[in-house]
């Protein structure tokens, strides 16, 4: 049986692997429901509506961070890099030069 996750023969991953391909998938799935949202949110007019979405969309946003922690505490090199970038304040695209780096220095 196979899925769309897998680029590779699932037999021959390991668990882990396995794993982290069904987490990056989840991640992604969370992000897609999040943009979704968004649109729906923009066109809306029905205040309960927007309401009920809005609380949904949150939802959305609560498992993206969790997916992304899961995967963050299995690749300690992607933490590095993530924690140079996520909640600091400047230019976005300098900081996340900067962060690869120091990231890469450390490999």
């Amino acid at each position: 049986m196979g899925f769309d996750q897998y680029h590779e023969p699932p037999s021959e991953l390991s668990e882990e692997t396995r794993t982290f391909a069904r987490m990056i998938t989840s991640l992604v799935e969370e992000a897609e429901a999040i943009g979704w949202y968004e649109q729906r949110l923009a066109v809306e007019k029905d205040a309960q509506a927007v309401a009920i979405m809005k609380n949904a969309q949150h939802e959305e946003m609560k498992h993206f961070g969790m997916d992304l922690e899961f995967l963050l505490r299995k690749k300690k090199e992607w933490r590095e890099t993530l924690e140079g970038i996520l909640f600091t304040q400047g230019d976005i695209v300098k900081r996340g030069d900067e962060a690869e780096e120091a990231s890469e220095k450390k490999s």
